[in-house]
């Protein structure tokens, strides 16, 4: 069973969470909890995932792809850092995991009381909204244990500042 949420009490700090990858809408998503975070004195934390390659690669070579993956995770918190210290004015905390996305944001809010809300953006291609989000708006949107902010894919960079 989760745990209670602490993020407003005393000696607390919500955070927000974002899934940094390497889809167009993600600095979509990071951009909308900047701001949000700056307004409200929430910090942010980012989560990257490494998904593990199928199969048993052979002679060392699998280790190599997963520093190859991690190194490329990486570049992307880098990358989205950067968006956050330019549009909220701190540092946000940066975490990576190996496994499968949703698995891996789940076992995250379990593990950080903090964790206040879920910022996730929409993808705006023939392939629908994202798989993240298709999961957890779809499936288990009824018993997530945060809310879940989902960020429109066309959005105008204009509104952000109005809606965050």
């Amino acid at each position: 069973m989760p745990f209670r949420r602490r993020a407003y009490e005393p000696g607390h700090r919500p955070k927000i969470l974002i899934v940094v990858d390497d889809t167009p809408e993600c600095a979509r998503a990071a951009l909308f909890a900047a701001r949000r975070a700056r307004r409200s004195g929430a910090s942010i934390i980012m989560l990257a995932i490494v998904i593990p390659e199928e199969g048993q690669p052979w002679l060392g070579v699998g280790d190599l792809m997963r520093a190859e993956a991690e190194a490329e995770a990486e570049q992307r918190l880098d990358k989205a850092s950067e968006l956050v210290r330019r549009e909220a004015g701190f540092e946000p905390e940066r975490i990576i995991r190996t496994g499968q996305p949703a698995q891996e944001v789940m076992g995250l809010i379990e593990s950080d009381e903090d964790i206040a809300v879920l910022v996730l953006a929409a993808g705006i291609g023939k392939e629908g909204p994202g798989p993240l989000v298709s999961h957890i708006a779809g499936r288990v949107a009824a018993n997530f244990p945060v809310p879940v902010t989902i960020v429109p894919g066309g959005l105008a960079e204009a509104d952000f500042e109005a809606l965050a």
